[in-house]
């Protein structure tokens, strides 16, 4: 099997991000892993964005302060596909009156957060 670059697919070619997915759970990881490896591996939409674009949709769809949320990881996966925190910001600045003030501020909140903890590095 060729070794897929992390800048082709963000989620096939990150090892890290498919070992964390195991640890939630190995067989929920097996699929996850396939379906999304498909999602990301679509030509049209360079990696960055639909990193970014995940960000957006977490935010919109998720509890990002809870146990097992994939903020954290898709602003990872943003980061390993160039981001800079300063497009994470814009982003969350860019879709605050789309998706409530509230969920943006809860989301700069955790992006603090997981900066302090060095959970994420830039």
């Amino acid at each position: 099997m060729k070794k897929i670059d992390i800048k082709e697919n963000a989620v096939l070619g990150d090892l890290e991000l498919q070992e964390a997915l195991k640890g939630i759970d190995p067989q929920w990881a097996d699929f996850v892993t396939r379906v999304a490896g498909e999602a990301w591996g679509l030509p049209l939409i360079d990696q960055k964005t639909k990193a970014l674009i995940s960000i957006a949709l977490d935010v919109v769809s998720t509890n990002i302060s809870a146990t097992g949320n994939p903020y954290g990881a898709h602003i990872n996966m943003a980061i390993k596909q160039g981001a800079t925190l300063e497009e994470i910001k814009e982003l969350l600045l860019f879709i605050s009156p789309y998706v409530a003030f509230a969920k943006t501020a809860s989301a700069f909140g955790v992006l603090n957060e997981l900066i302090e903890n060095k959970s994420i590095n830039f």
